[in-house]
């Protein structure tokens, strides 16, 4: 996913979130995005689990 961007990118992309939303915004902002990524993996996982189960009944 990140292997386009490369570390210039990357640094440049940090810059600007930096700029924007300040550096007390940002711990908070990088915190709430993790806890929204690990939900939409564990609803995915728990999806493709109901999806295995129930192929293996059929």
């Amino acid at each position: 996913m990140l292997s386009g961007i490369g570390v210039p990118g990357l640094i440049l992309i940090l810059v600007i979130a930096l700029v924007i939303f300040g550096p007390k915004k940002l711990p908070e902002i990088g915190r709430a995005m993790g806890q929204t990524l690990k939900e939409f993996r564990n609803s995915t996982k728990e999806l493709t689990q109901d999806d295995e189960t129930e192929n293996k009944k059929q």
